[in-house]
Order: C-alpha cells, then sequence, then structure tokens
C-alpha cells in the first residue's frame, strides 16, 4: 500500500455526531487492486460495458470499525462466488451488494465479510462488484466529493439524488447470472435473493421495482437504506430491513418503505436497533447491531428458505 493520505472529510459533519466528532480521523490510501481470478464478469464480451477497467482501490481507515478495501470508477461488473464448503449447501443463494453512495464499493465489511458468514451457514454468497458513477482518481479530491454527496443525502429528500441505473441492471443481471448456473453451483434457482447495504440496499429495492415479476429476487435484505415509502409491487418479494435509529443518513425519515410492504400485504420484518450509526455492516462492536446477520438468517429460516434440499 502507498502511503496513507489523511483526508478532512468537512462535509460528515452533516451525518451524525459521533461522525462529526472522528471525522478528522479517516483516511484513504491507494492500494494496488488485489487478485480477482475468481471473479465472473456479468456480461458476455458481446454486450459488455465498452473501454476498459478504470477502477481504483484503496484501504480506508477511521474510526468507525476495522479498516475496508474499497474501490471507485468500476466500469466492469462481476460477480465473485463464496461457496459453502461440500456438505453444508441449504440450496439458497444470496447476492451481496455492498454500499458506498454509488462512489465506491466496500467491498470487505459490506462485502466479502457478509459473504464468508453466510456461506458459513450453508448459504452460496455472490459479492456484486456492480458499476459506480465517475469519481477523481485523487485520494484527497475522491474524499472531498464523497463528504458533499453524503452531506446532501442527509438533508431530507436527499437521498433520492443517489442513485446509478447501472447498478440496478447489474443487480437485475447478477440474478439471471446465478440462475442461470444454478445447477454448478449446486442453487434452487427458486432461492436466489439478494442483500444490500446503504446504496447497495437502493440497488437491491430497484430490483424489485424496476425488474419483472420473473427477475425479482426471492427476497431481499434491506440494511440501512433509506426509509422513504415507496410504491410496492403485488409481486414483491419478502424483505428483512434492519436500521440503526441513530443512523445520521436515514434514522429520522420515519419507516415509510416498512409501512408500504406491510399496507401491500407482501411480507416484511423489521429490526430497528438502538445505535450502530450508518454503515456498521456486519454489526458495530458493542452494540446490538452486531446480531443483523443472525437475524437476517434466522428469518430466512423462518420461511423455510434455508431447509437443505433432500438428496435422493
Amino acid at each position: 500500500m502507498t502511503r496513507i493520505l489523511s483526508c478532512v472529510v468537512a462535509a460528515f459533519i452533516a451525518l451524525s455526531p459521533g461522525m462529526a466528532a472522528a471525522q478528522k480521523s479517516f483516511s484513504l490510501g491507494h492500494i494496488s487492486a488485489p487478485d480477482q481470478t475468481g471473479a465472473i464478469p456479468l456480461y458476455p464480451a458481446s454486450i459488455a460495458p465498452e473501454g476498459p477497467s478504470l477502477e481504483r482501490w484503496g484501504m480506508l481507515s477511521g474510526p468507525m470499525g476495522p479498516d475496508t478495501r474499497i474501490v471507485r470508477n468500476v466500469t466492469v461488473p462481476t460477480i465473485t462466488p463464496v461457496l459453502p464448503a461440500a456438505g453444508k449447501a441449504t440450496g439458497a443463494a444470496v447476492i451481496v451488494a455492498p454500499g458506498g453512495a454509488f462512489l465506491s464499493l466496500s467491498m470487505d465489511s459490506e462485502g466479502f465479510e457478509v459473504a464468508h458468514r453466510l456461506a458459513d451457514r450453508g448459504i452460496a454468497a455472490f459479492v456484486l462488484k456492480y458499476r459506480t458513477n465517475p469519481v477523481p482518481n485523487e485520494e484527497p479530491a475522491f474524499m472531498a466529493m464523497v463528504g458533499r454527496v453524503m452531506g446532501e443525502a442527509a438533508r431530507p429528500g436527499g437521498s433520492h439524488a443517489i442513485s446509478d441505473p447501472a447498478a440496478t441492471a447489474d443487480g437485475l443481471q447478477a440474478l439471471r447470472l446465478v440462475r442461470q448456473r444454478a445447477s454448478e453451483w449446486h442453487i434452487d434457482p427458486a432461492r436466489v435473493g439478494m442483500i444490500g447495504f446503504s446504496a447497495g440496499a437502493q440497488a437491491t429495492l430497484q430490483t424489485v421495482l424496476s425488474g419483472a415479476p420473473t427477475d425479482m429476487p426471492a427476497f431481499i435484505g434491506y440494511i440501512y437504506g433509506p426509509m422513504e415509502k415507496v410504491d410496492v409491487p403485488p409481486a414483491a418479494p419478502p424483505m428483512f430491513v434492519a436500521l440503526a435509529l441513530d443512523d445520521g443518513l436515514f434514522g429520522r425519515q420515519g419507516f415509510g418503505i416498512v409501512e408500504a410492504w406491510h399496507a401491500t400485504n407482501r411480507p416484511v420484518e423489521f429490526h430497528a436497533y438502538e445505535r450502530g450509526d450508518h454503515g456498521f455492516g456486519t454489526g458495530r462492536p458493542g452494540t446490538t447491531s452486531t446480531q443483523v446477520l443472525p437475524e437476517f438468517m434466522a428469518w430466512l429460516a423462518s420461511r423455510d428458505l434455508l431447509t437443505t434440499p433432500t438428496r435422493p
């Protein structure tokens, strides 16, 4: 890793008192791209997005949790399988969509760490590296841009400005690809779902709101995404929602999306944690948000989605 670039992100003040106090401790350093030989391109070469890969990897350090790799300027979307050990597979599969305001992807804390925990429970996981909006290559300029965008998102209605149709298209393509190769990965195509964090939650939601019923995930995990009300399709899949009530972005928006799912008579489970702030990933140490994945998997089990198929 190259030298760490200390970046003061002044606009993080808008997020929450806790993040404001810690803003001076955030830093981002450029790192070489990791080995991605296991990554599978989402699109055949004939219809792949044009141009070479421009992605840039970095290591983000800060007071909110362990260091995590992030990637930005993603132009070639992929999925990376993280499969259960032999004999442990339940037949269920989950596509994992990291967050990052559609400007970057948090590949460890909201990607591979999640995928490995799912695989340990017998769930085939696929980390989705979806396309992101273009951002500066220089770390200080990028961090300043993130601060501006996140500060705007913290204002009432501001989260609507954070979007990327390419991420939705990539999510839908990932669902198709996993289902097409279900037999190869010992997956039941009727039990392919999706879990997303922050912007990844928004991309996950959009696969439901804009996808045809046959393309939708079988279930979704919606982790600290915007909470405003949406128009829920009649065939919307069951949804698991988790949010920390001290979330500096979405903790004071009410629970409109949960109420909308419930009003449409679609199954929904909601977990509201007292503390955890935004971006707690697999859980902020010292808070009950550490239960998010165990509770997500317990919910899947309660819906008979983790029943191991009977072998002939």
